[in-house]
């Protein structure tokens, strides 16, 4: 989850991109993003408190390197994507916008902020729509984490199961070069052998 109180600044040259590694994506549906821009202005030495006019693009990668979002958004919104694999997955913002080539070696400063688990759910706004009790709340609360302990243990078995995968898939190739070095070992000798008993032939000497 980023920090919403600082930000991240980076470059505001063309192409320049901003990433970060979602890492706690357990499963689906995916977190919502929010995010918000400030340029830096050169005259008063600071972050300007917004940007209007500018244009990002949000670019959303998940753990096989599938594109699972690209499109262009405002100086500051909120999005959301469709993915089906947990895991790490990179989050990517940059800016295409005309309007920063004014700026050029400037910087421009970007807010992120993605709430993860059981703090997507606003509970105040929850239990004024569902007319919820103190105790039901609270059960609502427990009931959530207990479902988000479930997400971890799913999300660790999946990780197991991909390590398994890539352990069983490195031993057999380990094997199979064994195997192909022990080939390469016997033709080798084979070949030593009657190579040397032709050349003590061509000698007489046998």
């Amino acid at each position: 989850r980023s920090d919403e109180g600082e930000g991240t600044s980076i470059g505001t040259g063309e192409g320049v991109r901003g990433c970060w590694a979602l890492c706690e994506l357990l499963s689906p549906p995916p977190p919502p993003g929010n995010y918000r821009t400030q340029l830096w202005d050169k005259q008063s030495e600071s972050f300007l408190p917004s940007t209007p006019g500018l244009g990002m693009h949000v670019e959303v990668k998940d753990p096989d390197g599938k594109v699972v979002l690209s499109r262009q958004y405002g100086s500051e919104g909120r999005f959301t994507f469709t993915s089906h694999t947990p895991g790490e997955h990179q989050i990517c913002l940059h800016s295409n916008s005309t309007r920063m080539a004014l700026f050029a070696g400037g910087k421009l400063r970007v807010h992120l902020d993605i709430q993860v688990g059981e703090h997507t759910n606003n509970y105040p706004e929850i239990a004024a729509k569902d007319k919820l009790t103190e105790l039901q709340l609270r059960a609502r609360q427990l009931l959530d984490q207990v479902e988000q302990i479930q997400k971890e243990q799913n999300y660790q078995r999946y990780r197991e199961e991909r390590f398994r995968m890539t352990s069983e898939s490195t031993n057999q190739r380990v094997l199979w070069w064994s195997i192909a070095q022990t080939i390469i070992l016997i033709l080798t000798g084979i070949w030593q052998m009657r190579h040397l008993k032709s050349f003590f032939e061509a000698k007489k000497l046998v």
